[in-house]
Formats: C-alpha cells, sequence, structure tokens
C-alpha cells in the first residue's frame, strides 16, 4: 500500500509510471477520495484547534471564578461535532484503503517495457537440452507407467488438478525436499523455517495477496483464516510490526510447505500433470534487506534457486519480466524456466523478486540505523523471495529429462544420496 501523502501530492505522476499496468485501479473514485480526504482532515484539526482554544477560555473562566457553564455547553457540543467528522473521516479513509491496496507496485527503472510474455528479455541460460534417444514422453504418461503417479485416484478423493505420488514417485518428492533445504541451509546460510499453513487476513494483506486475489485462495468456512498459497506469505510476516537493527540485515529464510491455490484464472491450461495443481511443494527463499542492497540481494537469491538446478544438472533459461508480466507486488522479477523436452519449451520452476517497501509497508516492518547515526529514524525494509524451488514441476524436470529409451529414470547423481543409493526408477 503506498502512503496518503503519495497519493495525494503524486497521483498523477504514479498513475503516469504504472501505465498499463495500473489499468484495473479506480482512478477516478482514488482521486475524489484523495480530494476529500484533505478537506475532512483539514476540517478536523480546525475543529479540534477550537476545541483546545475553548477549553483554555473555560479552564480560565473558572480559575477567575467566572460563570462557565455557557461555554462548557459549547464545548460539549462542538465536541459532539468533532466525533461525527472523524467518524465521517474515517469512513473516506477506508474507501481510500480499500483502492490503494489494489494499486501494484512500481516497476524498477531497469524493468522493461511490454505488455505481456512475449516481451520478456531473456538473461542467460544454463546446460544444454538432453540427448534422448527416443521420442520424449510426458511426465504424466512416464509417472503412469512407472506407477508412481495416479490421477485418477486423486480425483474420486479430492477432484480434478490434484495427484497422488507413491512408491519411488513419492520418495523423490521427498529426497527433492530435502535436498533442496540441505543446499540452502548448509551452502547457501539461510535459516530455516516451518510455518503454520493457515494464515489470517492481515498476513495476507500484508504481501499483497489480498484483497485482489482472494478468488485464487482457499479460505476456512467458519474461521477468517487462508491455506497459504506459498510460504512467502507467513515467512513475511515472521517480522509484522517489527523493527529490525540495521546490522541484523540481511536475513534470509527457507522454508518447505504445502501451498494451495484454486487457479481461479487458468482455466484450461495445464489440465493433465503435475505443472498446475491445486495443492503441491514448495520450498521458498525469503530475504530482509536494506534498501540500497536488496537488488545485490535479489542477484544472490535468485542464483541461489539456480544452484539448485544446476547440481540436478537440469538446462534452464533466466528472463527478466517486462512491467506488463510482473506479479502484483514485485518490483522486479527473474523467471527461471527448466526445459521440459516432452513439450519442447521452457517452463517456469521459480520466480524470484524484489518487492522493495511494498510489503513492509503494508506489514509495517522496518529497520532503524546503528545508534550515532545522524539520522536513527526507521525505515521501510526491502522483502524479497524466490521459489528455491517448486518441487512437484522439479519432479516434472527430471522424469522428462531422465527418461531413458525402456521408459526408466535415471535418478540425479545428487539426489542419489537421499533415494537410499537408488539410481534408476523402474516399474513399481
Amino acid at each position: 500500500m503506498y502512503d496518503l501523502r503519495v497519493l495525494r501530492d503524486n497521483l498523477d505522476q504514479l498513475r503516469d509510471q504504472l501505465g498499463a499496468r495500473g489499468k484495473d485501479v479506480a482512478w477516478a473514485d482514488l482521486r475524489t477520495l484523495t480530494e476529500d480526504r484533505r478537506t475532512r482532515t483539514i476540517r478536523v484539526e480546525e475543529l479540534r484547534h477550537q476545541l483546545k482554544k475553548g477549553s483554555d477560555d473555560v479552564a480560565r473562566l473558572k480559575r477567575e471564578k467566572q460563570p462557565a457553564d455557557e461555554a462548557m455547553a459549547a464545548m460539549k457540543a462542538l465536541g459532539e461535532t468533532i466525533k461525527i467528522h472523524e467518524e465521517q473521516l474515517r469512513v473516506v479513509e477506508e474507501q481510500l484503503a480499500h483502492i490503494a491496496l489494489r494499486i501494484p507496485n512500481l516497476p524498477h527503472t531497469s524493468v522493461p517495457d511490454g505488455r505481456d510474455e512475449a516481451d520478456n528479455i531473456e538473461v542467460r541460460r544454463w546446460g544444454t537440452p538432453p540427448q534422448l534417444s527416443a521420442p520424449a514422453q510426458s511426465h504424466w504418461d512416464l509417472g503412469e507407467a512407472l506407477g508412481i503417479l495416479d490421477f485418477d485416484r486423486a480425483v474420486r478423493m479430492a477432484k480434478a488438478r490434484f495427484a497422488v505420488l507413491t512408491g519411488s514417485g513419492a520418495r523423490l518428492e521427498r529426497a527433492l525436499i530435502n535436498y533442496m533445504l540441505d543446499m540452502h541451509t548448509t551452502r547457501h546460510g539461510y535459516r530455516e523455517v516451518l510455518p503454520p499453513l493457515l494464515v489470517n487476513r492481515t498476513a495476507m494483506t500484508g504481501t499483497g495477496q489480498l484483497p485482489k486475489f482472494e478468488d485464487d485462495l482457499f479460505q476456512l468456512r467458519d474461521e477468517e483464516l487462508f491455506l497459504i498459497p506459498t510460504a512467502e506469505v507467513p515467512v513475511t510476516n515472521l517480522h509484522r510490526e517489527e523493527i529490525m537493527a540495521e546490522e541484523s540485515l540481511p536475513i534470509r529464510y527457507t522454508a518447505y510447505t504445502p501451498c494451495f491455490r484454486r487457479e481461479a484464472g487458468s482455466y484450461g491450461k495445464d489440465t493433465r500433470g503435475l505443472i498446475r495443481l491445486h495443492q503441491f511443494n514448495k520450498v521458498e527463499l525469503v530475504a530482509f534487506a536494506r534498501p540500497e542492497q536488496s537488488y545485490d540481494e535479489l542477484e544472490r537469491l535468485t542464483s541461489h534457486a539456480e544452484a539448485i538446478l544446476q547440481g540436478l544438472g537440469l538446462h534452464y533459461r533466466v528472463i527478466t519480466l517486462c512491467k506488463g508480466d510482473m506479479g502484483f507486488s514485485a518490483a522486479k522479477t527473474y523467471d527461471i524456466e527448466v526445459w521440459l523436452p516432452s513439450q519442447q519449451t521452457f517452463r517456469e520452476i521459480s520466480s524470484c523478486s524484489n518487492f522493495e517497501a511494498f510489503q513492509a509497508r503494508r506489514a509495517n516492518i522496518r529497520c532503524r540505523a546503528k545508534a550515532g547515526k545522524k539520522d536513527n529514524k526507521p525505515e521501510f525494509v526491502h522483502t524479497l523471495n524466490g521459489s528455491g524451488l517448486a518441487v512437484g514441476r522439479t519432479l516434472v524436470a527430471i522424469l522428462e529429462n531422465y527418461q531413458q529409451p525402456d521408459g526408466t529414470v535415471t535418478v540425479p547423481t545428487a539426489l542419489q544420496p537421499y533415494m537410499g543409493g537408488m539410481r534408476t526408477i523402474e516399474r513399481s
């Protein structure tokens, strides 16, 4: 959410900077409410000043033992008037906040212009596609033939866009989670967190999922709690309403959680397989940084997500998202896309973003400079996060890139210790 002073003083500039990214914002209503708030704020301040002056006059009359009943009655009436105006101001501010919470973050100056994914810019590639000696099979065909993926039973117990992993498939998923967490904690310096899978509306609002994306969330029927769409939500809210010491930054966390999404806007997309499910596992990376260090931190975080793919020997590319393709809260995003032989294309496996102060302002997460500095006033930190990685999509990439002509799948060397020494996934 933006500072209300920014909306008051720089509304036209903000609208111009957002361009098509702000197409869904009710700008006319925002302008009207901003001006209304200013007028009402001035009026309330004037009335409060009159009340203070009148109260001083009442006190003076009492000290001088002069009649004060009429003045006291006038001040009581003025106090009631102020309450009415304050309530009207509160309503306007609530309406203003309702719209302001739906304004997306401003893109960083380095973000390329563009309307959609066709305008994204490739930054680099790593590795090469595997040389398969037989036509590439899809991961769902491979998994079902190996007896490690079951979609039909998942539909019977839940509905479409769920999956059951069994045997070596379940073990491979668990191996990937442990491999990712071990890599990030022992080599990359992240602190592991195991957060709640249910969070309240305030936590969802703090990271930008609410109010804009409520239709994509699973909500409890009898309580104001939501199943998390990503560990970004609870982990970022670890420091909600806190003031950190500047010297403690950057702070880096990693967390494995199941994630839950309705995928309300993806009708007809990836209806088969593991790419787009309502429930999936993910290892998340979250960082808190000082404003001046956050873009270095973005490069660092992205490299850590890439390191997982490199360790698994999977071909991938990194792209910079254009303004029109970025998420609501991001100031800059790198997408990491892994190669899928069956589709002969790259598919997203991680998004790594710098939100600058956008989430921190909503969640009131600040840092204070070291004692002795000229300006010791708390400022909003910058928050970052990225998938390190989406576990199910990594499993997809392994099945497809390591498939063999006989239908078996070779286990990447890095995962074999986590698989009890298993080198090949065979029919079970």
